[in-house]
Parts: structure tokens; C-alpha cells; sequence
């Protein structure tokens, strides 16, 4: 880091980005618990995209459950972040990072409680897997911060894994982008072609009337 980039204690024109995993898994307990009426076991986390300590620049993450929770606000303050629970019915959770350095500002994450099969969810062995990528960009991160981002070191790749396939979810996204690219372009290359008949029809039409205008005033 060059003492250019150094203004106000932070490091300018730099931008470091951590891709993150958020997401829960759920598993039907086969119907209604007799204690409590709760229909399923769950878990929901917040997980590095690729496999690092988090807690290297991560202080503490809060997980916001729904108020009918004891003790609704979780708070866990090192690896793996996650808040298991069970219950019926799904709900928004606020995930918010907090950093090793309070002058950094806390990330806020929401993710949708998922305990029913959708086209959204991923079914494996009977557990329910919702996952979202995401990513945290530390735009001018301050110098307590900047060396904690770039040295980072692994983790036991068993507290990162995610379930879902990005890496498939992105190609299909990028094969997508192509296909409606070319779509797009067939549609203008079709839109442009009818727009310059319209144009020679036009031209057309105002000799036909610039011709009889001459031959009417003679």
C-alpha cells in the first residue's frame, strides 16, 4: 500500500470484494410437533463464497428473527454464523455484519426463510437448501481494515461449503444474457428494416403528392 492512497485513514481508490454465501436449510419433522406445533427444523447462515476466515475482518453478525422468537436477535461473534431454530412459517431475517473496525460501516443482508419446496428451493436427502450469492464491497477501506481484507487465511473448507452450484447457476445466467443479446439484436435488426420501408413508403407517398402539386398548376 503506497502512502498516496493514505488520506484520512483510509485507503483511497482501492476496492476489495468478499463474495458471500446467505442462505438456511429446513427439514419437515413429518407434521406438527405435539410440544410446540412447529412443523420444521432449521438453520439459517451467512458463509464466505470461498473458503476464509471471515473473522479476520468480520467482529460479530446479527441475526434478526421474527419476534415471536425468544430472544429474537442472535448475535454470533465467530465461525461458523449461523442461528439454528425450528418452527411453521417463513419469514424475513435481517443478517448485519459487523466489522473489526467500528469505523467501517455494518452490511445489512435480508434473506427469506424458506421451509417449502419452490422452483426457488433445492431439495437434497429431504433437506430443503435456499442460497443467494452475494458480496460485501469495501469501497476506500480504512487502514485497519485493508490489511485484514488482503490477509485473510483459510478455514476448514467443512464451515464455507455451500450447497448450490454457482458456478453452473452462473453459466446458465450467462448463456441466458447470450441468448436474449442475440434475441434483442434479431428484434432491432427487424425493427430497423420496417423502419426504413416505412421511411421509402414515406418518400414515396411525397413524390406521388409533389408530382401532382406540378401537374395540377399546369
Amino acid at each position: 500500500m503506497s502512502s498516496e492512497h493514505l488520506q484520512g485513514g483510509r485507503v483511497r481508490g482501492i476496492s476489495i470484494v468478499k463474495a458471500v454465501v446467505t442462505g438456511n436449510t429446513s427439514t419437515y419433522l413429518g407434521g406438527k410437533r405435539e410440544t410446540d406445533g412447529h412443523t420444521h427444523t432449521w438453520t439459517v447462515y451467512l458463509k464466505p463464497f470461498k473458503s476464509e476466515d471471515m473473522s479476520v475482518y468480520v467482529k460479530k453478525v446479527h441475526f434478526k428473527l421474527h419476534d415471536s422468537y425468544s430472544q429474537p436477535m442472535r448475535i454470533i461473534s465467530k465461525p461458523p454464523y449461523r442461528v439454528s431454530e425450528s418452527g411453521w412459517g417463513e419469514f424475513e431475517i435481517m443478517i448485519k455484519v459487523f466489522f473489526q473496525d467500528p469505523a467501517e460501516k455494518p452490511v445489512t443482508f435480508y434473506h427469506l426463510l424458506k421451509l417449502f419446496p419452490n422452483e426457488t428451493v433445492t431439495v437434497k436427502d429431504k433437506t430443503l437448501i435456499s442460497e443467494q450469492y452475494d458480496e460485501i464491497i469495501f469501497t476506500d477501506p480504512t487502514s485497519i481494515m485493508y490489511p485484514l481484507l488482503v490477509n485473510a487465511r483459510p478455514m476448514d473448507p467443512n464451515l464455507s461449503q455451500h450447497h448450490r452450484n454457482f458456478d453452473e447457476l452462473e453459466r446458465k445466467s450467462f448463456t441466458s444474457i447470450i441468448e436474449a443479446r442475440r434475441k434483442i439484436k434479431t428484434e432491432i435488426a427487424d425493427l430497423s428494416s420496417r423502419l426504413k420501408s416505412q421511411r421509402e413508403y414515406h418518400h414515396a407517398l411525397k413524390q406521388e403528392v409533389k408530382e401532382l402539386e406540378e401537374n395540377n398548376k399546369t
